[in-house]
């Protein structure tokens, strides 16, 4: 269990950094500000969680996540010269794959540290989506959380499915593998069909007239 977790968290961190670091190369940042964005992105939503429930943050016990972060930023300025030429649905993916992973790694390890099932979800979502919106907010574009677009929805599934799996006595691994599959599948889903939760809007009948 303990290190299926661990690889799928180094995954997660990589898939997560590459996304901050393209969304960094297609606004020009300079090799700073990719390193910025790629780490806020990946151990942004991780960093929250751990502080709520008050436990050691995950990349303070653990400096690897930092080199892999490190790592997979330079790799990206290295070998991927012109990010905006990269199509941005294959943002949108990675930053799917990266939601799946940690929402559901999240829930889990919220509650190996005993927390109610209600409260671990919402720390699994809070490890997927959190990352994503620092990211986003420091690129000056509203967070896909707040948009339309199924995102949570999606962080709360995997969570869900996890819960749901382990209580009726799945073993730990395999929970984790089918509730990260669920979460992406919806997440991927609405990317490929263009899904949407209904806005909500008010309308303003003076600016009208």
């Amino acid at each position: 269990m303990f290190e299926l977790l661990y690889w799928l968290d180094l995954f997660g961190i990589v898939v997560f950094a590459l996304s901050g670091a393209l969304m960094a190369g297609r606004y020009k940042l300079d090799p700073f500000g990719v390193v910025v964005l790629a780490a806020v992105t990946a151990i942004g939503g991780g960093t929250i969680r751990d502080v709520i429930l008050d436990t050691p943050v995950f990349w303070l016990v653990n400096p690897i996540y930092l080199y892999v972060i490190l790592t997979t930023a330079l790799l990206t300025i290295i070998f991927i010269r012109r990010p905006k030429r990269i199509p941005k649905r294959f943002l949108l993916i990675s930053d799917a794959l990266g939601l799946a992973l940690f929402a559901v790694l999240g829930t889990a390890k919220s509650i190996s540290l005993g927390v109610p099932i209600s409260i671990a979800i919402v720390m699994g979502t809070i490890t997927g989506v959190a990352g994503g919106m620092i990211r986003d907010v420091l690129c000056n574009v509203i967070p896909m959380i707040l948009r339309q677009e199924i995102y949570a929805t999606a962080a709360i599934l995997g969570g869900s499915l996890f819960a749901l799996f382990s209580y009726f006595g799945w073993s730990e691994n395999v929970s984790i593998v089918c509730a990260i599959v669920g979460a992406l599948k919806l997440r991927l889903a609405a990317i490929y069909w263009q899904v949407s939760l209904p806005a909500f809007q008010i309308i303003d009948k003076e600016r009208d007239d």
